[in-house]
């Protein structure tokens, strides 16, 4: 997010943005659908960066590893949450937040994201014929991956929308930027 268009000033009060949080009804700068597309694609890509890392680290140590399907997506999965949360987790705590604020913001800011990227890319890898059983190696693994990504990217990002406008999903992060 352009953050000298969201800030009047240079100069940003975390600590006044601190007694805020928790307050129903603040927006975190944020007007009830004021928020631009730009700044709902850049939180998607955000978050969408943080799961292809751990969905691809997670199906190239399962194949690795010799592991069935299920065993495999199950990691995919967990890493994609585990590194999705932890770009967020790295960028508030860089802001000076506690340990347990910054996993409440992470957690706040990044779960339906997430979930709704992880759904829909892995239902798009389950239903492409064949895709589950490629290898790393094989075309159709990467097509589906990667076609898996730009899909979830597309229905992620008017999610994002909403809910940043509504103070919720991502812009919880922007309290601490």
């Amino acid at each position: 997010m352009d953050h000298n268009a969201h800030h009047t000033s240079t100069a940003h009060d975390h600590a006044a943005h601190q007694a805020h949080q928790g307050r129903a009804g603040h927006h975190t700068g944020h007007q009830m659908g004021s928020v631009t597309w730009g700044a709902a694609a850049k939180a998607t890509l955000h978050c969408l960066t943080g799961c292809a890392i751990g969905e691809i680290l997670g199906m190239v140590i399962g194949t690795a590893l010799l592991w069935g399907n299920v065993q495999t997506m199950v990691l995919a999965i967990s890493l994609a949450f585990l590194f999705g949360y932890s770009f967020t987790l790295f960028a508030v705590r860089r802001a000076g937040l506690d340990f347990k604020t910054a996993v409440k913001v992470a957690l706040a800011a990044d779960t339906v994201s997430i979930a709704v990227m992880e759904l829909v890319d892995n239902g798009i890898i389950a239903l492409t014929p064949g895709a589950m059983d490629a290898h790393l190696s094989d075309a159709l693994f990467w097509t589906a991956l990667l076609g898996g990504f730009a899909v979830a990217f597309v229905v992620t990002t008017p999610i994002n929308k909403w809910m940043i406008g509504r103070g919720k999903g991502h812009a919880v992060v922007h309290a601490y930027h």
